[in-house]
Protein backbone atom coordinates (compact mmCIF):
# COMPACT_ATOMS: atom_id res chain seq x y z
CA UNK A 1 0.00 0.00 0.00
CA UNK A 2 1.29 3.29 -1.11
CA UNK A 3 0.77 4.87 2.95
CA UNK A 4 2.50 5.21 6.10
CA UNK A 5 0.88 4.91 9.18
CA UNK A 6 1.65 7.00 11.99
CA UNK A 7 -0.76 6.31 15.61
CA UNK A 8 -0.80 8.82 18.30
CA UNK A 9 -0.82 7.47 21.71
CA UNK A 10 0.72 10.32 23.38
CA UNK A 11 -2.75 11.39 25.32
CA UNK A 12 -2.87 11.34 29.33
CA UNK A 13 -6.21 9.51 30.11
CA UNK A 14 -6.75 11.14 33.64
CA UNK A 15 -10.51 9.34 33.36
CA UNK A 16 -9.12 5.98 33.46
CA UNK A 17 -8.53 7.02 36.69
CA UNK A 18 -5.48 4.40 38.37
CA UNK A 19 -5.69 1.65 35.26
CA UNK A 20 -3.88 4.12 33.66
CA UNK A 21 -1.42 5.69 36.44
CA UNK A 22 1.20 2.86 35.24
CA UNK A 23 0.30 2.07 31.61
CA UNK A 24 -0.34 3.95 28.63
CA UNK A 25 -3.54 3.56 27.60
CA UNK A 26 -2.49 2.08 24.61
CA UNK A 27 -1.51 -0.91 26.34
CA UNK A 28 -4.65 -1.25 27.98
CA UNK A 29 -6.17 -4.63 28.36
CA UNK A 30 -9.05 -5.35 26.80
CA UNK A 31 -11.17 -8.49 25.37
CA UNK A 32 -9.44 -10.85 27.12
CA UNK A 33 -6.33 -11.54 25.31
CA UNK A 34 -5.37 -8.00 23.69
CA UNK A 35 -4.22 -5.07 24.23
CA UNK A 36 -6.09 -1.78 22.40
CA UNK A 37 -3.23 -0.92 20.11
CA UNK A 38 -3.71 -4.15 19.21
CA UNK A 39 -6.81 -2.82 17.22
CA UNK A 40 -5.06 -0.10 15.58
CA UNK A 41 -2.01 -2.13 14.48
CA UNK A 42 -4.06 -4.46 13.16
CA UNK A 43 -6.21 -2.72 10.99
CA UNK A 44 -2.86 -1.21 9.18
CA UNK A 45 -1.03 -4.81 8.50
CA UNK A 46 -4.66 -5.87 7.19
CA UNK A 47 -4.56 -2.90 4.96
CA UNK A 48 -1.28 -3.24 3.73
CA UNK A 49 -0.01 -0.33 5.73
CA UNK A 50 3.74 -1.97 6.99
CA UNK A 51 5.74 0.95 8.23
CA UNK A 52 3.79 2.49 11.47
CA UNK A 53 5.20 5.30 13.55
CA UNK A 54 3.42 4.99 17.31
CA UNK A 55 4.29 7.65 19.25
CA UNK A 56 3.72 7.68 22.96
CA UNK A 57 4.33 10.57 25.41
CA UNK A 58 3.01 8.72 29.00
CA UNK A 59 3.87 5.45 30.64
CA UNK A 60 5.65 3.84 28.01
CA UNK A 61 7.32 0.91 29.48
CA UNK A 62 4.08 -1.59 28.98
CA UNK A 63 3.43 -0.22 25.77
CA UNK A 64 7.43 -0.66 24.43
CA UNK A 65 7.06 -4.14 25.61
CA UNK A 66 4.14 -5.04 23.83
CA UNK A 67 4.81 -4.00 20.47
CA UNK A 68 8.52 -4.74 21.28
CA UNK A 69 8.42 -7.53 18.55
CA UNK A 70 6.69 -6.52 15.11
CA UNK A 71 5.95 -9.78 13.91
CA UNK A 72 3.43 -10.63 16.19
CA UNK A 73 1.33 -8.16 13.25
CA UNK A 74 3.53 -9.29 10.35
CA UNK A 75 5.05 -6.11 10.13
CA UNK A 76 8.73 -7.96 11.08
CA UNK A 77 9.89 -7.58 7.26
CA UNK A 78 12.90 -6.08 5.49
CA UNK A 79 11.53 -3.11 4.62
CA UNK A 80 8.67 -3.10 7.25
CA UNK A 81 8.61 -2.59 10.93
CA UNK A 82 6.84 -0.34 14.08
CA UNK A 83 8.93 2.80 15.32
CA UNK A 84 8.42 4.07 18.57
CA UNK A 85 9.21 7.68 19.28
CA UNK A 86 9.02 9.12 22.65
CA UNK A 87 10.46 12.77 23.66
CA UNK A 88 13.29 11.65 25.73
CA UNK A 89 14.62 9.94 22.23
CA UNK A 90 14.82 13.46 20.64
CA UNK A 91 17.78 15.88 20.72
CA UNK A 92 15.48 18.50 21.95
CA UNK A 93 15.13 21.04 24.39
CA UNK A 94 11.20 20.25 24.92
CA UNK A 95 10.46 16.56 26.89
CA UNK A 96 7.00 16.73 26.25
CA UNK A 97 4.76 16.72 22.75
CA UNK A 98 2.56 19.93 22.78
CA UNK A 99 -0.14 18.41 20.34
CA UNK A 100 -0.99 15.83 18.18
CA UNK A 101 0.55 18.20 15.13
CA UNK A 102 3.50 18.72 17.70
CA UNK A 103 3.95 15.54 18.19
CA UNK A 104 4.44 14.35 14.39
CA UNK A 105 6.66 17.73 13.83
CA UNK A 106 8.82 16.24 16.49
CA UNK A 107 9.52 13.40 14.80
CA UNK A 108 9.38 14.62 10.80
CA UNK A 109 12.58 12.56 9.90
CA UNK A 110 10.19 9.67 10.13
CA UNK A 111 8.04 11.29 7.08
CA UNK A 112 10.87 12.53 5.17
CA UNK A 113 12.47 9.57 5.16
CA UNK A 114 9.47 7.65 4.12
CA UNK A 115 9.07 7.19 0.38
CA UNK A 116 5.05 6.56 0.45
CA UNK A 117 2.57 8.88 -0.84
CA UNK A 118 0.00 9.36 2.02
CA UNK A 119 -0.25 9.08 5.59
CA UNK A 120 -2.69 7.76 7.37
CA UNK A 121 -3.03 9.14 11.22
CA UNK A 122 -4.91 6.76 13.73
CA UNK A 123 -5.80 7.12 17.27
CA UNK A 124 -4.17 4.52 19.32
CA UNK A 125 -7.43 3.89 21.95
CA UNK A 126 -10.09 3.07 19.55
CA UNK A 127 -11.90 -0.27 19.57
CA UNK A 128 -12.75 -0.98 15.81
CA UNK A 129 -11.89 -2.83 12.21
CA UNK A 130 -11.57 -0.71 9.31
CA UNK A 131 -10.02 -1.35 5.52
CA UNK A 132 -7.76 1.55 4.79
CA UNK A 133 -7.43 0.40 1.52
CA UNK A 134 -11.09 1.27 0.93
CA UNK A 135 -10.51 4.78 2.45
CA UNK A 136 -7.51 5.66 0.80
CA UNK A 137 -9.15 4.50 -2.88
CA UNK A 138 -12.40 6.86 -1.46
CA UNK A 139 -9.64 10.05 -0.66
CA UNK A 140 -7.96 9.58 -4.38
CA UNK A 141 -11.65 9.30 -6.04
CA UNK A 142 -12.44 12.99 -4.25
CA UNK A 143 -9.11 14.52 -5.04
CA UNK A 144 -9.37 14.99 -1.35
CA UNK A 145 -5.99 16.96 0.06
CA UNK A 146 -7.46 15.50 3.58
CA UNK A 147 -10.12 12.84 4.34
CA UNK A 148 -11.09 12.17 7.92
CA UNK A 149 -13.12 9.37 9.02
CA UNK A 150 -16.19 9.78 10.79
CA UNK A 151 -19.26 8.45 12.49
CA UNK A 152 -22.83 9.10 13.08
CA UNK A 153 -23.67 8.65 16.59
CA UNK A 154 -26.95 10.65 17.62
CA UNK A 155 -26.71 8.54 20.68
CA UNK A 156 -23.49 9.82 21.80
CA UNK A 157 -22.41 13.11 23.85
CA UNK A 158 -20.75 14.89 20.67
CA UNK A 159 -19.28 17.71 23.66
CA UNK A 160 -16.60 15.33 23.66
CA UNK A 161 -15.44 15.01 20.67
CA UNK A 162 -14.94 16.47 17.28
CA UNK A 163 -17.74 17.44 15.12
CA UNK A 164 -17.98 17.66 11.22
CA UNK A 165 -20.57 19.67 9.10
CA UNK A 166 -20.81 18.10 5.33
CA UNK A 167 -22.08 19.41 2.20
CA UNK A 168 -24.46 17.23 -0.20
CA UNK A 169 -21.11 15.62 -1.24
CA UNK A 170 -19.05 15.10 1.61
CA UNK A 171 -16.99 18.24 1.79
CA UNK A 172 -16.47 19.72 5.26
CA UNK A 173 -18.27 22.71 5.40
CA UNK A 174 -17.00 23.43 9.51
CA UNK A 175 -15.39 21.28 11.76
CA UNK A 176 -15.36 21.77 15.58
CA UNK A 177 -13.38 20.41 18.35
CA UNK A 178 -15.73 19.71 21.89
CA UNK A 179 -17.83 21.91 20.73
CA UNK A 180 -20.38 23.48 23.76
CA UNK A 181 -23.34 23.02 21.63
CA UNK A 182 -22.60 20.49 18.94
CA UNK A 183 -24.61 21.38 16.10
CA UNK A 184 -24.34 18.22 14.50
CA UNK A 185 -24.14 14.41 15.26
CA UNK A 186 -21.17 13.54 13.08
CA UNK A 187 -18.21 12.68 15.26
CA UNK A 188 -14.63 12.56 13.91
CA UNK A 189 -12.78 9.07 14.98
CA UNK A 190 -9.43 11.06 14.82
CA UNK A 191 -8.46 9.18 12.07
CA UNK A 192 -6.56 11.24 8.94
CA UNK A 193 -5.34 10.52 5.77
CA UNK A 194 -3.33 13.13 3.63
CA UNK A 195 -0.54 13.28 1.66
CA UNK A 196 3.19 12.82 2.42
CA UNK A 197 4.45 16.33 1.28
CA UNK A 198 1.44 18.06 2.05
CA UNK A 199 1.38 16.75 5.54
CA UNK A 200 5.12 18.06 6.07
CA UNK A 201 4.58 21.47 4.70
CA UNK A 202 1.97 21.70 6.83
CA UNK A 203 3.58 20.78 9.87
CA UNK A 204 6.21 23.08 9.55
CA UNK A 205 3.91 25.67 8.90
CA UNK A 206 2.24 25.28 12.25
CA UNK A 207 5.66 25.05 13.92
CA UNK A 208 6.74 28.15 12.71
CA UNK A 209 3.75 29.89 14.18
CA UNK A 210 3.69 27.69 17.51
CA UNK A 211 0.62 25.65 16.76
CA UNK A 212 1.06 22.06 17.59
CA UNK A 213 -3.32 20.86 17.14
CA UNK A 214 -4.11 18.42 14.24
CA UNK A 215 -7.98 19.40 14.72
CA UNK A 216 -7.61 22.87 15.74
CA UNK A 217 -5.03 24.04 13.71
CA UNK A 218 -5.09 21.91 10.38
CA UNK A 219 -8.70 20.91 10.10
CA UNK A 220 -10.32 23.73 11.35
CA UNK A 221 -8.09 26.35 10.15
CA UNK A 222 -7.73 25.04 6.72
CA UNK A 223 -11.00 23.80 6.16
CA UNK A 224 -12.23 26.53 3.36
CA UNK A 225 -8.20 26.61 1.97
CA UNK A 226 -8.05 23.17 1.29
CA UNK A 227 -10.23 20.12 0.01
CA UNK A 228 -11.36 18.28 3.22
CA UNK A 229 -14.15 15.70 3.14
CA UNK A 230 -15.75 12.83 5.29
CA UNK A 231 -15.55 9.77 4.69
CA UNK A 232 -18.66 7.61 7.02
CA UNK A 233 -17.71 4.84 8.64
CA UNK A 234 -20.70 2.25 9.77
CA UNK A 235 -19.40 -0.54 12.04
CA UNK A 236 -18.75 -0.82 15.67
CA UNK A 237 -16.87 1.66 17.61
CA UNK A 238 -15.44 2.63 21.21
CA UNK A 239 -13.12 4.63 22.09
CA UNK A 240 -11.71 4.26 25.37
CA UNK A 241 -12.01 7.41 27.24
CA UNK A 242 -13.11 6.43 30.89
CA UNK A 243 -13.30 3.66 33.44
CA UNK A 244 -17.00 3.46 31.94
CA UNK A 245 -16.16 3.10 28.47
CA UNK A 246 -13.35 0.52 29.41
CA UNK A 247 -16.19 -1.67 30.77
CA UNK A 248 -19.24 -1.60 28.27
CA UNK A 249 -16.11 -1.96 25.63
CA UNK A 250 -15.37 -5.45 27.45
CA UNK A 251 -19.06 -6.14 27.94
CA UNK A 252 -19.38 -5.29 24.24
CA UNK A 253 -17.22 -8.49 23.57
CA UNK A 254 -19.22 -10.90 24.78
CA UNK A 255 -22.57 -9.91 21.78
CA UNK A 256 -22.27 -12.20 19.23
CA UNK A 257 -22.79 -9.51 16.80
CA UNK A 258 -20.13 -7.50 17.59
CA UNK A 259 -17.45 -10.72 17.56
CA UNK A 260 -18.57 -11.02 14.50
CA UNK A 261 -18.06 -7.89 13.15
CA UNK A 262 -14.36 -7.69 15.02
CA UNK A 263 -13.34 -10.86 13.70
CA UNK A 264 -14.80 -12.57 11.48
CA UNK A 265 -15.49 -10.06 8.68
CA UNK A 266 -12.31 -9.11 8.51
CA UNK A 267 -10.34 -11.96 10.05
CA UNK A 268 -8.58 -12.16 13.18
CA UNK A 269 -7.00 -9.29 15.80
CA UNK A 270 -3.38 -9.77 16.14
CA UNK A 271 -1.63 -9.67 19.20
CA UNK A 272 1.61 -10.42 21.22
CA UNK A 273 1.13 -14.39 21.63
CA UNK A 274 1.18 -15.92 25.37
CA UNK A 275 2.17 -19.13 25.86
CA UNK A 276 0.00 -20.85 28.53
CA UNK A 277 -1.77 -23.96 29.49
CA UNK A 278 -5.53 -24.18 28.70
CA UNK A 279 -8.08 -23.24 30.66
CA UNK A 280 -9.05 -25.56 33.59
CA UNK A 281 -12.47 -25.99 34.81
CA UNK A 282 -12.78 -27.90 37.75
CA UNK A 283 -15.66 -30.33 38.74
CA UNK A 284 -19.06 -28.64 40.21
CA UNK A 285 -17.38 -25.00 38.59
CA UNK A 286 -20.04 -23.34 36.80
CA UNK A 287 -19.36 -20.72 33.45
CA UNK A 288 -21.99 -18.92 31.23
CA UNK A 289 -21.69 -16.03 28.71
CA UNK A 290 -17.82 -15.36 29.42
CA UNK A 291 -14.23 -15.10 27.92
CA UNK A 292 -11.61 -17.31 29.61
CA UNK A 293 -8.06 -17.30 28.60
CA UNK A 294 -4.91 -19.51 28.84
CA UNK A 295 -4.21 -20.67 32.68
CA UNK A 296 -7.40 -19.41 34.20
CA UNK A 297 -8.35 -22.00 36.45
CA UNK A 298 -12.18 -21.84 37.66
CA UNK A 299 -13.64 -23.65 40.73
CA UNK A 300 -16.89 -21.17 40.90
CA UNK A 301 -19.18 -19.70 39.38
CA UNK A 302 -18.31 -17.05 36.16
CA UNK A 303 -21.24 -15.26 34.42
CA UNK A 304 -21.15 -12.73 31.93
CA UNK A 305 -17.32 -11.61 32.75
CA UNK A 306 -14.01 -11.25 31.04
CA UNK A 307 -11.12 -12.92 32.43
CA UNK A 308 -7.60 -12.64 31.46
CA UNK A 309 -4.88 -14.95 31.19
CA UNK A 310 -3.78 -16.79 34.79
CA UNK A 311 -6.93 -15.59 36.84
CA UNK A 312 -7.80 -18.05 39.85
CA UNK A 313 -11.29 -18.02 40.71
CA UNK A 314 -12.00 -20.22 43.94
CA UNK A 315 -14.73 -22.54 45.42
CA UNK A 316 -17.87 -21.29 45.72
CA UNK A 317 -16.92 -17.81 44.34
CA UNK A 318 -19.45 -16.15 42.32
CA UNK A 319 -18.40 -13.59 39.46
CA UNK A 320 -20.53 -11.76 37.37
CA UNK A 321 -20.41 -8.17 34.80
CA UNK A 322 -16.85 -8.11 35.90
CA UNK A 323 -13.20 -7.20 33.79
CA UNK A 324 -10.61 -9.45 35.31
CA UNK A 325 -6.79 -9.13 34.08
CA UNK A 326 -4.02 -11.12 34.22
CA UNK A 327 -3.03 -12.91 37.17
CA UNK A 328 -5.98 -12.03 39.75
CA UNK A 329 -6.83 -14.43 42.64
CA UNK A 330 -9.99 -14.73 44.05
CA UNK A 331 -10.65 -16.86 47.17
CA UNK A 332 -13.41 -18.94 48.22
CA UNK A 333 -16.85 -18.07 48.97
CA UNK A 334 -16.56 -14.87 47.38
CA UNK A 335 -18.60 -12.05 45.01
CA UNK A 336 -17.15 -10.03 42.49
CA UNK A 337 -19.88 -8.15 40.40
CA UNK A 338 -19.77 -4.74 38.70
CA UNK A 339 -16.34 -4.49 39.10
CA UNK A 340 -12.88 -4.04 37.21
CA UNK A 341 -9.79 -6.38 38.88
CA UNK A 342 -6.49 -4.56 37.54
CA UNK A 343 -3.57 -6.92 37.45
CA UNK A 344 -2.19 -9.21 40.25
CA UNK A 345 -5.03 -8.05 42.50
CA UNK A 346 -5.59 -11.03 45.28
CA UNK A 347 -9.04 -10.93 47.10
CA UNK A 348 -9.40 -13.06 49.85
CA UNK A 349 -11.81 -15.90 50.98
CA UNK A 350 -15.81 -14.32 51.77
CA UNK A 351 -15.08 -11.21 50.33
CA UNK A 352 -17.63 -9.02 48.69
CA UNK A 353 -16.50 -6.70 45.97
CA UNK A 354 -20.05 -5.26 44.58
CA UNK A 355 -20.13 -1.77 42.28
CA UNK A 356 -23.17 -1.35 40.18
CA UNK A 357 -23.82 -0.78 36.67
CA UNK A 358 -23.56 3.30 37.14
CA UNK A 359 -20.70 2.93 39.56
CA UNK A 360 -18.07 0.48 38.45
CA UNK A 361 -15.86 -0.63 41.44
CA UNK A 362 -12.20 -0.34 40.35
CA UNK A 363 -9.70 -2.50 42.53
CA UNK A 364 -5.97 -0.56 41.38
CA UNK A 365 -3.27 -3.20 40.31
CA UNK A 366 -1.70 -5.18 43.25
CA UNK A 367 -4.17 -4.80 46.05
CA UNK A 368 -4.75 -7.54 48.25
CA UNK A 369 -7.89 -7.64 50.40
Amino acid sequence: MKAVGIILAGTKKSRLEVLASHRNSAAMPVGGSYRVIDFALTNFSYSGVKTIALISQYNTRSLADHVSSSKWWNLGRKNSGIYLFTPDMLNSDTLSFKGTADAIYQNIEFLKKSSEKYVIISPSDHIMRIDYREVLKYHVEKKADITVVYKNMPEIDARNYGTLELDEQYRLTDFEEKPLEPQTTNISLGIYVIARELLIKLLEDLANEGRTSIADDIITRYRKKLRIYGYKFEGYWQALKDIDSLYATNLDFLNPDMRDEIFEKYSYVLTKAKDDPPVKYSQGCNVKNSILNGGDVINGTVHDSVLSRKVFIGEGSYIKNAIIMEGCTIGKGTVVENAILDKSVTIGDGKQIIGTPDNIKVIPKGQII
